[in-house]
């Protein structure tokens, strides 16, 4: 390769490099729960692991704390960042009504096709139940709903919708985690949403049942958590 090729020899472009594979890997592993919240994050040890020097490592923390994954605790360093049940229920809350709204936007546009993009996405949902694995049926959540909401022609919903999503991710807040029987009421609750569709029924119906859904995910979670957490007003509205 020659000298003058993007990304060749130069030695910020290598650092640069290995600060984004350093950050994958560790988030990755933040993710996946082998890295909970408290979990220290020692610079040495974490370079040593990955085969780096420290500076790169160094970057990625920087990135991972911007993001909220990690803080700086004085006198401890670097730690996983913990999970706050408030701002779980306010993004829970939020994406509850934009992604309720874009659902609903959506359904005309949402074809045969892409009903049976989504039913294949459940039935593997359906199938991962039985080994069940919080992360990775999380990951075919976001799959099965994207389907029903990226045809939503209101960019401005559909950003509110990404960023919800990402929210959560940035919290690395799976609800079936603490409350894994909700799993397949949810599935249940996907292929009722699907028939909803198929029926033709109309944009408050669409969305009332979208909100309804995510509601009961959030209901379900705060059940279980009732003794340490005050009340809360109904987050489904009664209409």
């Amino acid at each position: 390769m020659s000298s003058s090729a993007p990304y060749s020899t130069a030695p910020g472009n290598e650092t640069s490099s290995k600060s984004e594979r350093a950050y994958a890997a560790i988030k990755e592993k933040i993710l996946g729960g082998e890295y909970n919240p408290g979990y220290r994050l020692v610079l040495a040890k974490l370079a040593d692991d990955l085969g780096f020097s420290v500076v790169p490592v160094r970057e990625a923390i920087r990135r991972l704390e911007a993001e909220n994954f990690v803080t700086f605790e004085r006198n401890v360093g670097a730690t996983v960042a913990g999970i706050d049940p408030t701002e779980y229920l306010y993004t829970m809350q939020t994406l509850s009504i934009v992604e309720g709204a874009a659902t609903a936007l959506s359904a005309p546009l949402i074809t045969a096709s892409d009903i049976a993009r989504a039913r294949a996405v459940n039935a593997a949902m359906r199938e991962c139940l039985a080994h069940f694995d919080p992360i990775s049926f999380t990951a075919l959540n976001l799959e099965f709903h994207s389907v029903l909401f990226e045809n939503c022609p209101n960019p401005h919903i559909l950003d509110l919708v990404h960023r919800g999503w990402n929210r959560l991710q940035a919290l690395r807040s799976s609800t079936f985690n603490y409350v894994p029987g909700r799993a397949s009421e949810s599935v249940a609750e996907h292929e009722a949403l699907l028939q909803l569709l198929e029926s033709g029924a109309g944009a408050d119906d669409v969305e009332r049942a979208a909100r309804a859904h995510r509601a009961a995910t959030l209901d379900a979670y705060l059940a279980r958590s009732a003794p340490e957490e005050p009340a809360h007003a109904p987050l489904t509205p009664s209409y």
